[in-house]
């Protein structure tokens, strides 16, 4: 006569896969709703290009800064920044260099400018 042990029925194994379909849903629910870049500190509306008919209003100058930085008047000369009033409207070349704008605009600035419109092209072309 054989006498074996009894054998303990086998529990079937729980299955991960319904767990791992929820995590995976729960990282896709966490990175759609996750806000992805840091919140601007503060709003801003960026400025919008008009078109105008070309006439200036009465009391603004007109200057120019060119692709070496210079700023220059409508006769071609280098302005008085001390008389050039409170407005200026400024049209400056595609090919300066910000730097030349900026120094341009601090020295406006110092002048006693307190408005500089600066014309901008319409358009990419």
């Amino acid at each position: 006569m054989e006498f074996t042990p009894p054998t303990r029925p086998r529990t079937p194994r729980e299955s991960v896969v319904p767990m791992i379909n929820v995590v995976f849903l729960l990282l896709i629910f966490f990175l759609m709703t996750a806000q992805i870049t840091a919140p601007d500190p503060v709003e801003v509306t960026p400025p919008s290009v008009t078109l105008a008919d070309g006439a200036l209003p009465e009391g603004v100058t007109e200057l120019w800064l060119g692709p070496d930085g210079g700023l220059v008047t409508v006769d071609g000369t280098a302005p008085d920044l001390t008389n050039l009033g409170p407005e200026v409207t400024l049209r400056a070349n595609s090919e300066a260099p910000a730097a030349a704008l900026a120094r341009a605009l601090r020295e406006l600035g110092q002048g006693g400018v307190r408005a500089v419109t600066l014309v901008a092209r319409q358009g990419g072309g």
